[in-house]
């Protein structure tokens, strides 16, 4: 039930449009040799993942991108392209590098995962960003990514789904498990590990124990005292 609603294709160029612009500004004034951190967001569906990205992205003040959104441009070939050709030259060697680290034969089946990929892979090459679901903890390299999984109790989800949508616990309880299913499904297909392996991230939080604003301040916290790799390469 935390799925985003498909954006038109219109909008999304429009959206697509001014965050290049933003880049494009930030290249004028860059920043080359600190790494530009991004935050990655994995979770279950009503454990309230979206609310906390929202206001984590607003309160650090970095781009946030959902699902929805990475969905969009990883599926459009044009604007999959324009994102990509944001990059100056520095930055385009920098993707180049992660792409290689990740190996052409983990990718070769997949021209979706190849998409998806350059995608997360030049939005966490911009930096400053939060990027919520699509493997991104999975894509971009644990120097440079917070990787934050946010899970709490099946029946806890269940009840917010079913008072968030104001659906009956049977339909949400349908709602989280499929959700559930096909995000674990995704994970296992394309990037061959669980989505629940608290290994493959650096900050779990159980949000049954924690409202949202703690959650956030949490994070926050973690991402501020994360000594950040230098991943630039040389001029």
């Amino acid at each position: 039930m935390e799925k985003a609603q498909s954006q038109p294709p219109r909008s999304l160029d429009k959206m697509i449009e001014e965050q290049i612009k933003r880049w494009q500004i930030d290249q004028k004034k860059k920043y080359k040799k600190p790494i530009r951190p991004v935050i990655t967001i994995s979770r279950l569906p009503g454990a309230g993942a979206k609310q906390i990205a929202e206001l984590l992205s607003k309160d650090l003040q970095i781009d946030f991108f959902d699902e929805g959104i990475v969905e969009e441009i990883s599926v459009s070939a044009s604007v999959n392209k324009r994102v990509v050709e944001s990059l100056d030259e520095q930055d385009r060697s920098v993707l180049n590098d992660w792409l290689s680290a990740l190996g052409h034969d983990y990718m070769s089946s997949y021209e979706y995962l190849e998409h998806l990929t350059k995608v997360v892979g030049a939005i966490g090459t911009h930096g400053y960003a939060l990027i919520l679901g699509r493997g991104a903890s999975f894509i971009l390299p644990q120097e440079v990514s917070l990787r934050v999984l946010i899970t709490a109790p099946r029946e806890k989800r269940v009840n917010n789904v079913s008072k968030r949508f104001k659906v009956s616990e049977a339909a949400a309880r349908r709602e989280v498990m499929k959700t559930e299913s096909d995000r674990q499904a995704f994970i296992r297909k394309y990037f061959h590990t669980d989505l629940l392996d608290p290994n493959n991230y650096d900050l779990v939080i159980n949000t049954v124990n924690f409202e949202t604003d703690t959650a956030v301040k949490i994070i926050k916290e973690a991402f501020n005292s994360r000594h950040w790799y230098n991943y630039s390469v040389p001029k």
